[in-house]
């Protein structure tokens, strides 16, 4: 253990920066249009009880294990008790981090574009056609997204570099805030638009008659997405908690903070889509060609307050981007720096090196690498069915059953009731969740991946 790694100043840093890592391009991207395809607001009832049942625990278990071991994800899950070979439980969680980052970066690079598109006005006097053809263009030219991708990547290394306290602390602590701010903002101009009230019954006014056996799944899936599991950022970031943090209550209130800002983000995207008649099941182009042309649409009459409500949107996109990339990033650089001795500048310049190579492939394949594909899958779509569809529901089960299973009982219930001094009476309740409950739901999302249930 490294007693100079530092830690968070505050509980309420150790939040937002959990709480930064959670909230991403899942929320605010995949989670409407997963949304607008499964029903509404049936599907965000069913996410938040799947957020409870096994989204929580999981997340509770992550804060625990990185927090005793005060170290890098892989070796923290040799460090609970039980064999030395759950630590490739952890290594699993880096190695996924990392290539989520590959592809992630691709798509982050497209919120720079677009951001810079929204500053200089560019999305003024467009139609829908011409929205959905600047889009096709730019993602499969062969430079551009590449550009944006480096820039984006760029950034994040500058934050990684400041380190733990100047850099990841300090940026959630700036950006947080201002996504929050930014998306009520948004929210409530959404939501006052001609025919919004529409948007807001779809979300807010359940129809379970449109609940199926793929609407549970959906939501299982999209928790891991929202709220960053299996992917070695939580324990990681946990591992720079204070020993006197709460982790209940810290993994409460990210769950809290995620959920909020995901749904604020459909308060955002339908009563706006709805406005225009545009259908809500749109898919992920929601965020890149809808919306640009519902502003258009809707605000015609006033050119000023389309061009700050684009530039806002894409201001909030691309934060929301860059607070999960921080978390993806240290995954591997303190994995790199710990494990191997590596300077903690030359790992994080190292793994932004290796995700960008990777990421130029990924971006390529949408455009002229599209022809190679693996089981009819160009190399941005291979990445991300296999790390969401197969690695993350992976490491969340074993993460389950070494957690609830494997590792040392006194050491699990003195790391969330702080060794006595934080009475939990949940621990049972808890304990049982993450035994049984989590792994059968996981489990569920695997099956179903391959088509077996």
């Amino acid at each position: 253990m490294d007693k100079n790694r530092g830690n968070f100043g505050s509980r309420l840093a150790g939040v937002l920066v959990a709480a930064g890592s959670a909230v991403g391009l899942g929320n605010i991207w995949r989670f409407p249009y997963e949304l607008g395809r499964n029903g509404g607001s049936a599907f965000l009832i069913i996410y938040i009880l799947c957020v409870l049942f096994f989204g929580l625990p999981l997340m509770i278990s992550e804060f625990a294990v990185g927090r005793h071991a005060q170290s890098n994800t892989a070796r923290a899950f040799g460090m609970m008790g039980g064999s030395k070979y759950w630590k490739w439980v952890g290594f699993l969680g880096v190695l996924t981090g990392s290539l989520i980052l590959c592809y992630y970066g691709v798509a982050a690079g497209w919120t720079v574009e677009y951001l810079f598109e929204a500053g200089v006005n560019g999305f003024a006097n467009k139609n829908s056609a011409q929205f959905t053809a600047d889009f096709n263009a730019f993602v499969t030219d062969p430079i551009q997204p590449i550009v944006c991708m480096v820039v984006f990547m760029g950034i994040n290394l500058a934050v990684i570099l400041a380190g733990v306290k100047g850099g990841i602390e300090r940026g959630s602590k700036l950006m947080m805030p201002l996504l929050f701010l930014f998306i009520v903002v948004l929210a409530i101009g959404s939501s006052m638009l001609p025919g919004g009230d529409k948007g807001l019954e779809f979300i807010f006014k359940p129809d379970f008659s449109q609940v199926t056996h793929s609407t549970l799944l959906a939501a299982m899936g999209q928790t891991f997405y929202s709220l960053s599991l299996s992917m070695g950022c939580l324990a990681t970031y946990a591992s720079y908690f204070r020993k006197e943090d709460k982790l209940v209550g810290s993994a409460v209130n990210v769950a809290c903070i995620d959920t909020l800002i995901a749904v604020l983000a459909v308060v955002i995207i339908f009563p706006a889509a709805f406005s225009v008649g545009i259908e809500p099941g749109a898919g992920p182009s929601l965020v890149f060609i809808t919306l640009p042309n519902v502003f258009q649409q809707v605000l015609h009459a006033s050119p000023m307050l389309c061009y700050v409500f684009s530039l806002m949107f894409y201001i909030l996109l691309a934060v929301a981007a860059l607070t999960s990339a921080m978390g993806l990033l240290e995954v591997p650089t303190i994995y790199l720096k710990e494990e191997f001795h590596i300077r903690r500048r030359w790992s994080a310049i190292g793994c932004t090196i290796f995700c960008v190579v990777v990421g130029v492939g990924c971006s390529l394949s949408m455009g002229i690498w599209d022809g190679y594909k693996v089981c009819g899958l160009n190399m941005f779509d291979l990445f991300d069915f296999v790390t969401a569809k197969i690695m993350l529901p992976v490491g969340g089960f074993l993460t389950a059953l070494y957690v609830g299973w494997f590792s040392d009982l006194k050491m699990l219930r003195d790391e969330i009731t702080n060794h006595g001094t934080v009475a939990v009476r949940v621990f049972g309740i808890y304990l049982f969740l993450i035994r049984f409950i989590a792994p059968l739901a996981i489990l569920a999302i695997i099956l179903n991946q391959f088509g077996w249930i």
